[in-house]
């Protein structure tokens, strides 16, 4: 499983003129499901997120954690981060998992950082959205639930 973090001040997906999801401070979350992909990947990475300390304390250090600030979380699917451009000039998906594969665990994901009390706004699976952002800093993180990126 793939997660691009983004620390945010505000964002918001959009389909069409409708609003789906919007937060305030807190980090955006574009996941991607892989084919051998599983819960435990899905649990990794919903923990890691949640603990990441990537924003600001007093000094001005990446010193605390969404928990810590009380932030909200904004989750959108991507199978694109599963796109492999090495061979050719057409990214290939053959390691982005199932659809049905993929809500599940995207769904999972989202579940799980409810489950430590995160305020969590989602994207809508499978559809073509558009995503505002303002970021904040800008701070952005890769994060595998198998490589060590």
């Amino acid at each position: 499983m793939r997660a691009v973090v983004q620390r945010v001040k505000m964002a918001k997906v959009m389909i069409g003129s409708e609003e789906v999801g919007e937060i305030g401070k807190g980090l955006l979350i574009f996941l991607g499901v892989g084919v051998e992909d599983s819960s435990d990947d899905a649990g990794y990475l919903a923990s890691k997120i949640a603990h990441l300390r990537i924003f600001s304390d007093d000094n001005g250090k990446m010193n605390l954690s969404l928990l810590e600030t009380g932030g909200e979380a904004l989750v959108v699917s991507q199978f694109t981060l599963w796109g492999d451009c090495r061979k050719g000039r057409r990214p290939s998906f053959t390691r982005a998992a199932d659809p049905a594969v993929a809500n599940d665990l995207y769904q999972r994901f989202i579940g799980l950082l409810k489950g430590k009390g995160i305020q969590v706004a989602e994207g809508r699976f499978q559809e073509m959205m558009d995503v505002h952002l303002v970021n904040d800093g800008p701070v952005t993180m890769l994060l595998d639930s198998v490589k060590n990126l």
